[in-house]
């Protein structure tokens, strides 16, 4: 699987999930792309936040992975 197909894979599953989850842990996007080892696909979620397809979202203690403007969003936290 090539970045440009797991980047898809990506994309697709959380399109798939978004009526019951808007943000995700890291293990259930690599979980997308089960035969990309992790390190790997952590260099394309980076990708993914650097081209702007996806942004990072805090808890406070942990950090999630969103579809960008999709769900609630760190801008408008504090309003």
């Amino acid at each position: 699987m090539d970045d440009a197909a797991a980047k898809q894979a990506i994309i697709d599953g959380m399109k798939a999930k978004s009526k019951s989850k808007s943000k995700f842990y890291f293990k259930d996007l690599t979980a997308m792309v089960p035969e990309i080892k992790t390190l790997h696909a952590k260099k394309i979620l980076g990708q993914m936040v650097n081209e702007e397809i996806l942004e990072y979202w805090s808890s406070g203690s942990t950090t999630f992975y969103g579809l960008k403007g999709a769900g609630k969003q760190q801008a408008g936290e504090g309003e």
